[in-house]
């Protein structure tokens, strides 16, 4: 168990079952479960970025599977994150950072240095997590995962590959989660999934898996708006109606970028959602070692922080980090929901599907 005892705050992370609890602290220092800390001492996840190329890009499988890269992985071919600036990001990170979940532009399993990015984590007690396609999944990588990861997420691609990954993950003893990305085109087969018809082409999901994590489709880099959930999409809210009123074999997930929509579901605690971390507990570095808030910013949006000149520390507490926090701290000021979603994201306004608005 890791524990960080900070001013605000106190947070456990288990590295073994993956619980994660944070507490606040009022005035007086003392443990109160009605005040919650605005952001984090340090960042205590991080999402490097150590692919800077999608190895699988140019066979278009994102396209094929109805996902569209918000990476642009297709038609960017940048150098994968060194060995060298990972140790380093590591180190600094020793004692302050819980996880780590590792992407970029690619599938984290098919680095060059893989099996010693993992190894470099947990030196340094931090659990290394990862989304992967799943192509290029084998016996030894899943056994590398068996050994150094808390968990692994194999992205919903709807083929073949897919389904293998998920078998040869599960067969090595690797707590194995779902990621689905939620869009116009794949909302209805999500809810067709959970309801596990008896149909050839939504036969639900795998047995055995840990959780199936729904992911709200992004406007950014391949990611058209077109594909976008709005606020009058009746299959999306069937979704969550559906999720809300069920119980499944597996766990049920979504990212925070979905808060806002769960907000006012019946079976829902809304303490028990955790709004946009960027800036506030989380951060993104690109691997060309650019620090920004979140994955979704882009290396040129006025938020990228260069950690070959300045430390993680640094970037954590910069101008441009505080911008993204100013934003959550000012937004829907009037609002009665705004201390579970904090306006939603600060980024993309247009993705925040709020019941208050809608009203």
């Amino acid at each position: 168990m890791l524990v960080h005892n900070e001013k605000t705050y106190i947070s456990s992370f288990d590295e073994k079952t993956g619980q994660y609890i944070r507490i606040g602290k009022d005035k007086r220092g003392r443990l109160s479960m009605f005040f919650d800390p605005f952001a984090a001492e340090f960042p205590e996840l991080l999402d490097v970025g150590i692919m800077g190329h999608c190895i699988h890009g140019q066979s278009g499988l994102c396209m094929k599977s109805g996902v569209q890269c918000y990476q642009s992985g297709p038609t960017i071919n940048e150098p994968n994150m060194s060995i060298e600036d990972f140790r380093s990001i590591a180190n600094q990170c020793r004692g302050r950072v819980f996880q780590f979940a590792l992407g970029g532009r690619g599938d984290p399993d098919q680095h060059e240095h893989f099996g010693e990015i993992l190894r470099i984590c947990r030196e340094n007690e931090i659990v290394p997590n990862f989304t992967t396609s799943g192509l290029g999944m084998t016996n030894e990588l899943a056994e590398l995962c068996r050994e150094y990861c808390g968990a692994v997420a194999v992205s919903w691609y709807r083929s073949e590959y897919t389904l293998k990954a998920i078998d040869t993950l599960l067969k090595h003893g690797v707590k194995t989660n779902i990621h689905y990305v939620v869009s116009r085109s794949t909302v209805k087969e999500a809810l067709l999934r959970l309801q596990n018809m008896s149909d050839h082409l939504c036969s639900g999901f795998p047995e055995g898996i840990n959780a199936v994590i729904f992911l709200l489709h992004k406007p950014r880099g391949h990611g058209t708006r077109e594909e976008m959930i709005t606020k009058d999409d009746k299959h999306f809210f069937e979704l969550l109606q559906f999720i809300d009123d069920n119980t499944f074999p597996y766990k049920i997930g979504f990212d925070s970028c979905t808060v806002p929509a769960l907000i006012g579901l019946r079976n829902t605690v809304p303490e028990s959602l955790d709004s946009c971390e960027a800036a506030r507990w989380s951060a993104y570095i690109t691997a060309d070692m650019k620090m920004l808030p979140c994955s979704f910013c882009g290396k040129e949006a006025d938020y990228a922080v260069d950690l070959r000149t300045h430390t993680i520390e640094q970037a954590w507490r910069s101008e441009q980090f505080e911008g993204i926090r100013s934003i959550m701290h000012c937004s829907c000021p009037d609002c009665r929901h705004r201390v579970f979603c904090l306006g939603g994201c600060p980024l993309m306004k247009e993705i925040v599907i709020c019941k208050e608005r809608m009203k």
